[in-house]
C-alpha cells in the first residue's frame, strides 16, 4: 500500500487518480446500467493500475542508469504504450456506454 504514496509525487498518476474520482460520480448518472457502471470504473481502474506498473518501470530504469541508452528508452516507450492502450480501451468503454445511453446503440 506504500506504493499509493506515488500519487503525490507523480503527475500522470495524480490525473489518473482524478479522473477515476469524477468516472466514480460521472458513471452514476451516464452508465445504462449497474454492469455498464462496473465497465466503466474498472476501465479506469486498469487504466490507473497500468500508470502504477509503467511509473515503477521508469523509475526502475531511472535507478539502475541514468545514461541515455537505446535500451532503456526503448523498455520505457513499452510502458508508455500500454498506458496508450489502457487510455484506448477506456475511452472506448465509456464512448461504448455514453452511444447505449444515449440509444445510438443497443
Amino acid at each position: 500500500m506504500r506504493g499509493l504514496r506515488g500519487i503525490a509525487s507523480e503527475a500522470a498518476l495524480r490525473e489518473e487518480t482524478m479522473l477515476l474520482a469524477a468516472g466514480i460520480v460521472l458513471g452514476l448518472f451516464v452508465a445504462p446500467g449497474v454492469a455498464w457502471y462496473l465497465m466503466m470504473v474498472g476501465s479506469l481502474l486498469i487504466l490507473l493500475a497500468v500508470e502504477f506498473l509503467n511509473t515503477g518501470i521508469e523509475k526502475l530504469a531511472d535507478y539502475v542508469t541514468r545514461e541515455q541508452r537505446v535500451e532503456i528508452r526503448k523498455i520505457k516507450d513499452f510502458g508508455s504504450a500500454a498506458v496508450f492502450c489502457a487510455i484506448c480501451f477506456a475511452g472506448l468503454v465509456w464512448l461504448a456506454a455514453i452511444a447505449v445511453r444515449c440509444g445510438l446503440i443497443q
